[in-house]
């Protein structure tokens, strides 16, 4: 059948019109299209090796290679998901200080999809409350919040140079602004956009201020082991729950263990007691089985594997701190290609930052200088993957941002 390019007269599908491409998921195409051989792709948040290659972690292929030999059938899951995912998650997640039977444990699809499982939640519970999010915060939380019809409204986060934390903006604005019984999301580490994370003593001031207002916290658990190590990264999470008995934690693992296209992240219901676990669990599940029924498998399948075995769990965590020093090398390497630049510009405080992410400082229109001029792709706000750098071709990354700014 022959497809006209004209809307067809009385159709209800003429009255839609395109979306806007994704602000950064957009660029991803964009620069999937420049035939460029020297370009450069600093947009979006994924971890990339010295051959540019976003690699399948070695004890992913070893779990894989055990899964193929043991795994006996691809029924549906569960609509919470692994039952032997779920357990780990929770251990991995929250340690000794969280029991089982505080916290209820729902597999999601990557943490965008528990993300909005949470905002699902609170929507049908709490009577569409407002959302409190730092400014600035990741581009598809107010998306999500969106679709969940949650209003969101801002707190301050990060200081007027954008390199490092307004702790008293962001204090006063949660105990000045926001409303008992309302919501705030909280990056535990490694935020994006800006890499700069309160520390020890400031996540102590946070929970308590967020504790005294009476505030419900989601807490964006995205990065886990990218920042200071596994155990250093909760500092934060450890910090709210040692003050606030209820919480909803929204976890990924498509960082620490390199399972982007498997989808895997789970929702973490902290409540007081079991009865209300049991309650809120079978909201979340009621959720999950009019969205998507229930989860996929074989991504959830390799994190259980893994952190079921010994020596394979020995081998994630070298593995994740060969990334998490190796970014923090990249870094390194920026500052030091920038200062040996003719550019007037210190990039030192890209060394006190967590994770993947930076504000690089440049206008929208030195953004859209590299692009077009140097094909080096980088979100509008300025913000770079630092994973997405490449040591082999560092200097001339840093002579074509020192001649666009």
């Amino acid at each position: 059948m022959a497809v006209s390019s004209q809307p067809v007269a009385g159709s209800l599908l003429a009255a839609v019109s395109p979306a806007p491409p994704d602000a950064i998921l957009g660029l991803t195409e964009a620069f999937n299209g420049d035939d460029r051989r020297d370009k450069m792709n600093l947009s979006v948040g994924v971890y990339k090796d010295a051959d540019g290659i976003t690699p399948v972690m070695r004890c992913v292929k070893d779990a894989e290679q055990i899964l193929v030999e043991t795994e006996k059938t691809k029924g549906y899951l569960s609509i919470d998901g692994l039952p032997d995912y779920r357990d780990q998650v929770r251990r991995l997640v929250f340690g000794r200080d969280v029991t089982a039977d505080q916290v209820a444990i729902v597999q999601a699809p990557g943490g965008t999809g528990a993300l909005r499982i949470a905002a699902d939640f609170i929507g049908s519970q709490f009577g569409s409350p407002r959302v409190w999010l730092p400014s600035p915060t990741w581009a598809n939380h107010n998306a999500i919040l969106s679709a969940a019809r949650l209003p969101a409204e801002t707190y301050r986060y990060l200081s007027g140079d954008r390199t490092s934390l307004d702790l008293t903006g962001m204090l006063e604005d949660l105990t000045d602004k926001a409303k008992p019984g309302e919501i705030v999301l909280l990056h535990a580490c490694c935020h994006n956009p800006s890499g700069v994370d309160p520390d020890a003593d400031q996540w102590k001031q946070i929970a308590e201020a967020i504790a005294a207002a009476k505030l419900f916290p989601i807490i964006d658990y995205a990065y886990q082991g990218f920042g200071d190590g596994l155990d250093q990264d909760s500092v934060g999470l450890k910090a709210l729950l040692s003050v606030i008995p209820e919480a909803i934690v929204c976890s990924s693992y498509s960082k620490n263990f390199g399972l982007y296209s498997e989808r895997v992240g789970a929702v973490g219901l902290v409540a007081a007691d079991a009865t209300t676990v049991a309650a809120s669990l079978s909201q979340l599940k009621t959720i999950v089985r009019s969205n998507y029924s229930n989860p996929p498998r074989h991504g959830a399948a390799i994190v259980a594997t893994v952190l079921g075995d010994e020596a394979l769990t020995r081998s994630w965590k070298k593995e994740l701190m060969e990334m998490r020093l190796r970014i923090h090398r990249l870094r390194e390497l920026f500052v030091e290609g920038m200062k040996a630049t003719t550019a007037d510009r210190d990039y030192s405080f890209l060394l006190s930052q967590k994770g993947m992410f930076s504000f690089s400082g440049l206008t929208p229109m030195q953004v859209d200088q590299l692009r077009t001029e140097h094909g080096i792709y980088i979100v509008g706000s300025g913000r770079i993957n630092v994973a997405g750098m490449n040591e082999n071709r560092m200097d001339w990354l840093c002579e074509k941002i020192a001649a666009v700014l």
